[in-house]
């Protein structure tokens, strides 16, 4: 009898995982954007736990330290050095972490870095790479700071800081 229900639930789960990668895909189609998808933190944190993505942070190293990164998620900075100019080995990096078919959901502080790797990628072959929208921080509320509007931590989503 509890095997019924266990199948039951992982019907359950694999449904709710199919709607939310849907509502990501409709969410670039909305806005021309050249990726899977752009799914909610709420939604990546979901897909990631559930082991079904993995997440990849873009954001510089001194942003996960000083700010802090979500437990468990690779990082692979978009932009390096003091100029901040795009990481030339980015791609490279992304195949030595994952396949061109694994789920990959991209993270930066507000999701538009992210938003431009993650097209990158999906040019360069990764069919299944999506953009975290708002991103770890968030997006500025109306006194210009972050954290209190949207985003990763505001939605008191699982971080670790060093």
């Amino acid at each position: 009898m509890n095997h019924f229900i266990n199948l039951s639930e992982n019907k359950v789960h694999q449904d709710k995982i199919k709607f939310i990668l849907s509502e990501a895909k409709k969410n670039v189609e909305d806005h021309t954007l050249l990726f899977a998808g752009s799914l909610k933190p709420q939604d990546a944190w979901l897909l990631f736990q559930s082991q079904q993505a993995i997440i990849i942070d873009v954001r510089t190293h001194e942003e996960r330290k000083f700010v802090g990164y979500v437990e468990h998620s690779e990082h692979i900075p978009w932009l390096t050095g003091i100029s901040l100019e795009r990481n030339p080995e980015f791609l490279e990096k992304l195949q030595s972490f994952v396949n061109a078919y694994d789920i990959i959901l991209l993270m930066c502080r507000s999701g538009k870095r992210s938003a431009a790797a993650a097209s990158v990628a999906y040019n360069a072959g990764f069919t299944n790479v999506y953009n975290i929208d708002q991103g770890f921080e968030g997006d500025l509320d109306p006194n210009s700071h972050r954290g209190t509007y949207n985003g990763w931590r505001f939605h008191n989503l699982p971080w670790v800081q060093e």
